[in-house]
């Protein structure tokens, strides 16, 4: 095939992931501390990028998750249709009083010097009480699953969530689906049941069934170990220290045939220069570099990991694969939100050098 990865061509779902339902308060620039009102985002790292792939690209997505039946998991769930994803769910009931929970994430959007600031509620959260043998993942694949994903979020939820990802991998595998597996280390999270020796271990398990892997530096040397230089707090454009640990991670791990992440240099929470690289089969791809004027940067990521998923699904280069990722990341920083509100025909253009010309 053109970009060097085997999808399978048949399939009703060209795209599943696994992972937790969360809803996100904005309340804009205004701190939590002085807010008096915020937007709900229906979010998850997992969910994002199916949810893009769905909404910008028109593809049959889905996501296997929990829900909770009560006012919030219905908010969620209408979110869910409204963005063309199948629902796979495994339901909980709410006892009216602390429980169980879809989660709640805190974050507002910072300006210039000021940092955004996240925080969380995941108290009795459902997606974290997820366990093997809640879903039928023969019956879900059975319809026909080109692409299989999940995340290091939902591994870190609990001590049962990582070994449903590795349930889910090996019936994905053994139903012919590309594999992929977004690092995203989160601290807080990981620390709450183990910390980064546990992060460690569960993620070196779930990474071993894995053909397509997202991550930067730090998420490569926190979640899977890999040894490289000290991460620093602003992300770089030089995509030198990422190729530099490729070698280390193909050591440990194989079968993994694509490595890929985004670059990011913060001048402030508004102004960002922006690109994104991926190894692919030996060989190193870079995007241009851009300069984003930042209006919510939560969800860039996930906005190129579903452009550069787009790609690969639908056979174009790696090249090409990575621009895709890098324009649709950069678009999605310019939406209110965690999802996308961009068109496949924004993110091909601006791929292809689009400027911010009116278009009339």
């Amino acid at each position: 095939m053109r970009n060097e990865i085997e999808v399978r061509s048949d399939g009703a779902l060209d795209f599943v992931s696994l992972g937790a339902l969360v809803h996100r308060l904005d309340p804009g620039m205004i701190p939590f501390r002085k807010a008096t009102d915020c937007k709900i985002h229906v979010s998850g790292g997992e969910f994002n990028v199916a949810a893009n792939l769905s909404d910008c690209f028109r593809l049959n997505t889905g996501i296997v998750t929990a829900m909770v039946e009560y006012p919030i998991g219905d908010l969620i769930a209408e979110r869910v249709k409204a963005m063309g994803v199948k629902p796979f769910y495994k339901y909980f009931k709410h006892n009216g009083v602390t429980g169980p929970n879809m989660a709640t994430v805190y974050s507002d959007r910072g300006y210039g010097i000021r940092p955004p600031v996240v925080f969380y509620n995941r108290s009795n959260e459902a997606a974290a009480q997820l366990k093997t043998g809640d879903f039928n993942w023969d019956e879900i694949f059975r319809v026909g699953v080109k692409w299989f994903h999940s995340g290091g979020i939902f591994a870190a939820l609990s001590e049962t969530t990582g070994e449903v990802i590795i349930e889910a991998m090996n019936a994905a595998k053994k139903a012919g689906a590309i594999v992929s597996f977004d690092l995203n280390f989160r601290e807080k999270l990981w620390n709450l049941w183990g910390g980064q020796k546990k992060a460690e271990e569960v993620v070196a398990r779930i990474v071993q069934n894995v053909d397509v892997l997202v991550g930067n530096e730090e998420d490569l040397q926190k979640g899977l170990g890999i040894v490289g230089p000290e991460v620093v707090s602003k992300s770089k454009l030089d995509p030198g220290t990422f190729f530099g640990m490729i070698d280390k991670v193909v050591e440990k791990y194989p079968q993994v045939k694509v490595v890929a992440t985004t670059l990011r240099e913060v001048h402030s929470t508004n102004h960002h220069g922006w690109a994104a690289v991926a190894w692919v089969n030996g060989k190193a791809y870079i995007s241009p570099t851009c300069e984003l004027n930042v209006l919510d940067r939560v969800g860039g990521g996930d906005g190129f990991a579903s452009g550069f998923i787009y790609g690969l699904l639908t056979g174009e280069t790696p090249a090409e694969s990575v621009k895709l990722g890098w324009a649709h990341g950069a678009l999605l920083t310019t939406f209110p939100g965690d999802t996308t509100m961009a068109t496949v025909e924004q993110v091909r253009a601006f791929a292809k050098g689009g400027s911010a010309r009116i278009q009339r």
